[in-house]
C-alpha cells in the first residue's frame, strides 16, 4: 500500500500541475491512494475570489486555495477513475496564532468535503521564511525559538487539523545551517505531547531529501522522540508540485519507519484516522 499524503496541484499558488493529470500519473506511478492538500495561508495571501492586494507571479495574482472549484474538480475526477485509486480531498493551512479563528471558520464551513487537513506554520508575524523576510535580523536562537514557539502557540488553541506538517520545516530556511536538537528538544517535547492528547499526528514529509537536508522532515530525532512519547499516528506525503516529485521516497519513509518501531501509516477519510500496516 503506497499512499502520498502531501500533495499540491495548480489550485496551490506555487504549482502549475492539473488536478487531473496528478491523479492520472498517481495510477501510473502504481500509488494506491493520494491526498491533495492546496495551500491555504491566512494573513499573507487573500481569498481566490477577492484577490485586491495580492502579489503578482507569473502574471497570476498568489492566493489561498479556490475551495469550490478545487473540490468540485477533484469529485470529478473521482467520478472518471473510480476504483482505480482512492483521491482524497485535503488542505495544507499555513496556520499562525493570529489567523487561528480564521482557519477555524474555513475547516468549519467545509465540512465533510474535506477528508484531511494538514497544520503547518510557513511564517509567523506574517513574516514568510521562503523570502527571508522572517529570518532577516534574528540570529539563529531566536529564529528557532520563535518558530517553535509559535507552533507551540498553534497546537494549544487549534484542533481542527489531521497531522502536523514537516514539523521542524525551519531546518529548510535556517540561514545558519543545522540548529542543535538539544536546544530545542524540550519545546518539541511539549508540542507532541499536546498532538498526542488531541489524538493528532504528525506527517514524514520526504521533501527534505529533495532539498538536500539528508533527511526527512521532521528529522529521524523527532520522529524518535514521537514514538517514545507514545505516538503513533503518522502520514507520509511528498509535498509534491511536479511530475517528478509525485511519490518520492515514500518507500525509504516507510522503511525508517518500520525501523524506528512504527508498525502503520495512517490515512484519512472524512477526517476519521485509519493504520495501514506498514508494507
Amino acid at each position: 500500500m503506497l499512499a502520498d499524503y502531501h500533495v499540491h496541484t495548480s489550485f496551490s499558488d506555487d504549482s502549475a500541475y492539473p488536478l487531473r493529470q496528478v491523479a492520472l500519473d498517481a495510477v501510473r506511478l502504481n500509488l494506491d491512494e493520494i491526498c491533495f492538500t492546496e495551500h491555504v495561508d491566512y494573513g499573507v495571501k487573500p481569498e481566490w475570489n477577492q484577490p485586491e492586494g495580492a502579489r503578482f507571479e507569473d502574471g497570476r495574482p498568489v492566493t489561498n486555495c479556490p475551495y469550490a472549484p478545487y473540490l468540485d474538480e477533484l469529485e470529478r475526477t473521482r467520478e472518471e477513475l473510480g476504483d482505480r485509486i482512492t483521491l482524497r480531498a485535503g488542505l495544507e493551512l499555513g496556520v499562525q496564532t493570529s489567523t487561528v479563528g480564521r482557519n477555524h471558520a474555513l475547516v468549519r464551513t467545509l465540512g465533510d468535503r474535506l477528508d484531511f487537513v494538514i497544520c503547518s506554520i510557513h511564517q509567523v508575524g506574517d513574516l514568510e521564511f521562503w523570502n527571508g523576510d522572517f529570518q532577516r535580523g534574528r540570529s539563529q536562537e531566536e529564529i528557532n525559538c520563535a518558530y517553535y514557539e509559535e507552533l507551540l502557540g498553534v497546537v494549544e488553541c487549534f484542533r481542527d487539523y489531521s497531522v502536523l506538517g514537516h514539523l521542524d520545516l525551519i531546518r529548510r530556511y535556517d540561514p545558519f545551517g543545522d540548529y542543535p536538537f538539544e536546544c530545542v528538544r524540550d519545546v518539541v517535547a511539549e508540542i507532541l505531547r499536546r498532538v498526542i492528547d488531541d489524538g493528532k499526528g504528525i506527517e514524514v514529509n520526504t521533501s527534505g531529501m529533495r532539498y538536500g537536508l539528508g533527511d526527512f522532515q521532521p528529522s529521524r530525532q523527532v520522529l524518535e522522540l514521537y514514538r517514545d512519547l507514545g505516538g503513533t499516528v503518522v502520514t507520509v506525503g511528498s509535498d509534491s508540485h511536479r511530475p517528478e516529485h509525485l511519490g518520492s521516497y515514500l518507500r525509504l519513509a516507510y522503511r525508517e519507519l518500520r525501523e524506528l518501531g512504527f508498525s502503520s501509516v495512517w490515512t484519512f477519510e472524512r477526517g476519521e484516522a485509519s493504520p495501514r500496516r506498514l508494507p
